[in-house]
This record gives C-alpha cells, sequence and structure tokens, in this order.
C-alpha cells in the first residue's frame, strides 16, 4: 500500500505542478487511495521531494537531484524485508530467493546501489543471482542482507 502510494506521488508530480500536500492528497484520492496530511507528509519526506521554483512565485514538488545511496538503501531494506524468503552464498556468488515475481525488483534495487565489489545481478522470477568479485564480498553480503530481513 506504502510502496503504492509513494509510486502515485511520483507519477502524479511528474506530470503536474503540485504546490500543496492538499493538491497531492486531493490528486491521490481522484486516483482511488485515501491518505491523510501526516502519511503524505512522511511520504514527501522519504521520497526527498524538494520545492523547486517554476516562475512567477510558483514552486512544484519535484525530486531532489541530491538523492543519495543512504535512500537506495532504505528502499533495499523494505523491498527485502517485502520479498526475500532466504540468502545463501558460495564462492563469489549469493543467492536470493523471494515471493513470486520479486526477483528482478531486488537486483534492479541491488544494481542501483552502486557496490564496487557487485559485479552483476540476474534475476528470474524468484530467485537472483548476485556475482560478487570474490569470496569474502559475498559473505559480507549475505551476512548484510540477512540482517535486512
Amino acid at each position: 500500500m506504502k510502496n503504492d502510494r509513494q509510486t502515485q506521488i511520483l507519477e502524479i508530480i511528474s506530470r503536474e505542478n503540485i504546490e500543496t500536500q492538499e493538491q497531492l492528497l486531493d490528486r491521490l484520492r481522484e486516483k482511488g487511495i485515501r491518505s491523510t496530511q501526516a502519511t503524505i507528509s512522511r511520504d514527501i519526506k522519504q521520497l526527498h521531494l524538494i520545492k523547486e521554483p517554476v516562475g512567477q512565485g510558483v514552486y512544484r514538488y519535484a525530486v531532489s537531484g541530491n538523492r543519495t545511496e543512504l535512500n537506495f538503501a532504505d528502499r533495499l531494506r523494505t523491498i527485502f524485508r517485502e520479498c526475500v524468503i532466504s540468502v545463501d552464498w558460495a564462492q563469489n556468488i549469493v543467492v536470493i530467493k523471494t515471493m513470486p515475481g520479486l526477483a528482478s525488483g531486488a537486483c534492479s534495487a541491488l544494481d542501483k546501489m552502486d557496490m564496487p565489489n557487485l559485479i552483476g545481478t540476474l534475476a528470474g522470477d524468484d530467485t537472483a543471482y548476485l556475482l560478487l568479485r570474490d569470496m569474502e564480498s559475498a559473505r559480507e553480503l549475505c551476512s548484510e542482507i540477512k540482517k535486512m530481513i
């Protein structure tokens, strides 16, 4: 529900100039999403939205150009908590088992992290393979993922 709402928020602000949280709430209601101002305020903070000028004293919500890896780490934790069933490693490969259809989301989140020891990811329907530079990197990543889930 939260992910759907935040996805809709990003879509709305990409298509039109939204100046206030009230306008954002109205657009969400038009899409059948009920929420409160406090929830929208938290979403704005989590999505790192800023107000940027569009001219003549008018501002609109936009995605900050300064989104950090921390934001990706938060998203990764959320994705992993919600979809990862198990994780294990052998040699320099980490294997992640997810709920059906969610392995590509896990890989996409990892790819955006720009981890120097992660060479690449490959996703099936419910299994993701992560190729790392060495065994120690695989062990460490597996340990970190286990902490997330």
